[in-house]
This record gives structure tokens, C-alpha cells and sequence, in this order.
């Protein structure tokens, strides 16, 4: 079937679907409930909590989905997903034409169905949020569509297009990466992958826990772009074991530079270089990619009973929803804004009280406090309260005279944020380079020297998966459209 088949809105088979049942039913069918690990269970176990739509379930939730002339989820999509062709094929029992569809657009389906906060993104803009209605599911349907086509192979194997003889390189193998890397790729270009550490994945790997986002699901999206012709080099640090010179003398006509965000900041608080204070950068990496705690592994990890995290965003949800695994009895939540102001996805919140983590919320630490031996034992905290708005439109904390805490911990998480990886732009002259050490680009990604482009979390300084992924896909067709003119 050709993609306009796959795709137009006015195809016959989109029309018998949507004359097969009446708006008005539609919009009757309740939102679907994602099946899950009961929390008692999963808190034992690092397999994955979610656990997938039933075929019922997908077919059910996809008929919701009214086909709208003017569909703003597509808008709402940082990679432009034909979000309603996707759904639609799912209702007709048509998987690999939906997989298809999703592989016109996205590199990583699999991973952006189960990370990716759709909720502020795709749904936000569902029709259905206007009825006061529950959004279509579309997070949901995209990851049952991906991993029911990879499961069943229903997708034929990725064409290699490297056709053009044009070597490109990219710095970085996490999101903003691997869809600039996939994208150059289906457009004919000789495509190499350069890695820093010793496992591809970048951020999908060492920062986001199996629970969440299995390592399968990734090294299965990984195979794809390696049938597609994306080569991958690990252990490749580019300003540093690879100069940018001599990538030129390589014959790389294009640099994509998605290096990311792996510097962790920290509060600037007294007792922050105590033992058992660490960031969730490395906490998470030590557990996640190095295997730390699991039997036979040489990498050491603390495992508190206590364990405090100090932030409200997603990585502090899986600091803490780990520490749990890892076996804390108890895991605290320690965010200076109230719950509503939270960063974190409202399912990760609920997933982690589902889990017994505790939210302490309109506190702020100020000062770790020291045994003997130099480990952390507890952890003052100012209260806080809520006041104007700021920038970003959440209330400001600010604290509460003389209302200070004493809290017992052993271990303390600190979660508050990442600074751009400063490796690549202070290795490389005249690149231009912001007062937050983030890369200077243009509307198209490009930077100040002509062959190098970048995107993800070296440009905006911390991102989402699916924005980083947009800003690969941006920087692939503006680097298309310059390499096409000289």
C-alpha cells in the first residue's frame, strides 16, 4: 500500500471507518486504563511497570479518536506524527500500516510511546480536552502500535540509502542523535554515530531506568537504524580522542553535535561533598549502565534506607522510584514548590506514591549534616511558601522565616537540574558558544562554523526526549538543504 494510501484522510477505507459508528458514540467509550505491575510486586523487581495494551484494548481506544478535519494533535507533535492516520490504521487491524506511518516521522516510536509527555505535547491539543472529556490515549497506541509490529515483524527490514557517498558524522548517540542519525540516513547519506561511553543510547540508557524504558525496546530501535546504515562507534570522545579536525580529514562533510546535558549541578549548600550525597547523573548511570547492585557487578552503589531526593522532575521520580528498588524502606521526595508545580509527568507522581515514596513538598534544603566518618546523617530544610509567578508561570517558592527542620537520612539524591555537556564547545574554535554554555544556532540548527550543527540538550540546555528528537529532525533537512546547494 502506498503511504498516500496509509495516510489521506479521504481514502475509502478512512471513510467506512468513519461511517461505521457515529461521533456521538465515540466519544461515550471511556479512555482506556493502562494495564500495570501491582505496586507491592514491581517494587521487587525492575521489569517494566506498564505493561501494554490488549489488541481489544488498542482497537477500543483507537475508535475514540474522531479523525478531526484539522487534527491539532499533529501540531502538539515536536516530529509531526500523522497522528490520526497512525490511529486510524490501529482501529482497522491494520498494525504494520500504522508502524509505517510512525516510521515516516520517528526514528524511536517505541521509546516515545512510553516517555515522551504526551500529555503536555499530542493530547494537550485532542479535540476531546474541549468536550471536558479524557484525551485520546495517544502514547498508549503508539507504543502498542511499535512494539506489536517489532514483535510480530511486521515492518520489512530498513532500506540502506546511503547512496550519495557523503559522510556525516554525529557526536552523541541519545535522542536528538539517533533521529538526526535516522533521518540523514533515509535521506542517502553515509551516517556515523560517535559515543562517548561504552553502551549506544546516550540518555535512554544511563538516565532513564528499564522500568520505565526497557534496554530491548532501545537496542531493538537501535537494529533498525543499523539495517538503515547508521554506523556506531563507542568509546569515541569527539574534542577530546577525536578532534573536529579530524573528522574534516576523515571526509565528514556535516557535523551534528548532540552531546547533551551530563554535567549535574548542585544546590551550593553546605555538607554537599559529604559521602552519600551524589547527583542522580550518577546515581542513575551506576545503576543503570553499569549495573550497580545487581549480582557480580564491580561498580558500587549506596543503598540507604532512608534516602532523600531533592527535586520534582521526571529524573528525580526515577532516582527515588529506583532507590525504592534498590531497597530503601524509606524514599522521600523533597521539592520546594507544591505538587501541582511539579515538572514530573502526573503518571510518574502517581506511580512513585503508588510505590510508597513519600512527597515532602514546600521544603528546600539548605545544609547536609556529617557523622563522624564524613556520611551524610540528616538534612535541614527550610520551609517554603508559594508566591508571584515567574518566568516559566510557576509560583515562586520562597521561605518561610525561621521555620527549619531537622530530618534524619542516609542517603541524599540531588536532582536539580543538568548544564550543558562542556566538552565539544570548548574544544573547538569559533564555535559560538551562550553564557550558559549551551551552542549558539540559527532557526535551522546550524551553528557558527558552517559544518557543524547541533540540537537536544546542548542547545536548549535541558529537554525532553521527543524535543530533542524534533531538533534532530530539524537539523537533518536544514543540513540536507545546505549540502544540496554547494
Amino acid at each position: 500500500m502506498t503511504d498516500s494510501n496509509l495516510t489521506d484522510r479521504n481514502a475509502p477505507w478512512r471513510v467506512e471507518l468513519r461511517d461505521a459508528i457515529t461521533a456521538k458514540e465515540r466519544t461515550a467509550i471511556p479512555r482506556v486504563e493502562m494495564p500495570m505491575q501491582e505496586p507491592g510486586e514491581r517494587v521487587h523487581n525492575n521489569r517494566e511497570v506498564n505493561l501494554g495494551l490488549t489488541p481489544l484494548q488498542a482497537v477500543t481506544e483507537a475508535t475514540r479518536c474522531l479523525d478531526c478535519p484539522e487534527p491539532g494533535c499533529i501540531q502538539g507533535c515536536p516530529v509531526s506524527i500523522n497522528i490520526p492516520s497512525f490511529i486510524k490504521n490501529i482501529q482497522r487491524g491494520d498494525i504494520a500500516g500504522a508502524a509505517h506511518v510512525l516510521a515516516m516521522s520517528s526514528s524511536l516510536p517505541a521509546v516515545c510511546g512510553r516517555v515522551c509527555p504526551q500529555e503536555r505535547q499530542c493530547e494537550s491539543k485532542c479535540i476531546y480536552l474541549k468536550m471536558r472529556k479524557p484525551a485520546v490515549a495517544i502514547g498508549y497506541l503508539e507504543r502498542y502500535a511499535a512494539d506489536t509490529a517489532r514483535e510480530q515483524k511486521l515492518l520489512p527490514a530498513p532500506v540502506n540509502m546511503a547512496q550519495r557517498g557523503t559522510k556525516i558524522a554525529v557526536a552523541g548517540s541519545g535522542p536528538a542523535g539517533l533521529s538526526f542519525a535516522g533521518e540523514m540516513a533515509r535521506l542517502g547519506y553515509d551516517v556515523t554515530v560517535f559515543e562517548a561511553l561504552h553502551e549506544i543510547g546516550g540518555v535512554l540508557k544511563y538516565g532513564i531506568p528499564e522500568f520505565r524504558l526497557p534496554n530491548r525496546v532501545v537496542d531493538a530501535e537501535l537494529d533498525r537504524l543499523r539495517e538503515a546504515g547508521v554506523k556506531f562507534e563507542k568509546g569515541t570522545v569527539i574534542g577530546k580522542t577525536l578532534a573536529y579536525d579530524d573528522l574534516l580529514n576523515a571526509g565528514f562533510r556535516g557535523v551534528f553535535v548532540a552531546s547533551g546535558a551530563g554535567l549535574p549541578r548542585f544546590m551550593g549548600i553546605p555538607g554537599e561533598n559529604l559521602n552519600g550525597v551524589l547527583s542522580s547523573n550518577e546515581y542513575l548511570t551506576r545503576v543503570n549502565l553499569m549495573g550497580a547492585g545487581q549480582p557480580g557487578s564491580m561498580t558500587p552503589v549506596d543503598r540507604g534506607s532512608r534516602v532523600v531526593v531533592v527535586g520534582g522532575g521526571n529524573t528525580a521520580m526515577d532516582s527515588v522510584r529506583t532507590a525504592r528498588r534498590m531497597g530503601a524502606e524509606e524514599a522521600i521526595i523533597v521539592y520546594r514548590r507544591g505538587r501541582d508545580e511539579m515538572p514530573a509527568r502526573v503518571e510518574e507522581i502517581e506511580h512513585a506514591e503508588q510505590e510508597g515514596v513519600k512527597l515532602l513538598t514546600l521544603h528546600n534544603p539548605v545544609e547536609f549534616i556529617g557523622d563522624d566518618s564524613g556520611h551524610v546523617c540528616a538534612v535541614r530544610l527550610q520551609r517554603m511558601e508559594l508566591g508571584e509567578p515567574d518566568a516559566s508561570g510557576r509560583r515562586s517558592p520562597r521561605p518561610v522565616e525561621g521555620d527549619i527542620v531537622e530530618m534524619p537520612v542516609d542517603e541524599v539524591i540531588v536532582s536539580v537540574g543538568v548544564s550543558p555537556n562542556p566538552l565539544i564547545p570548548s574544544a573547538i574554535d569559533g564555535l559560538d558558544v551562550t553564557n550558559r554554555g549551551t551552542i549558539s544556532v540559527d532557526l535551522g540548527l546550524r551553528s557558527s562554523i558552517s559544518t557543524i550543527y547541533a540540537g537536544g540538550d546542548i542547545v536548549r540546555g535541558g529537554a525532553t526526549v521527543i524535543l530533542a528528537m524534533g531538533d534532530g529532525k530539524r537539523a537533518a533537512a536544514s543540513m540536507h538543504a545546505a549540502l544540496k546547494e554547494n
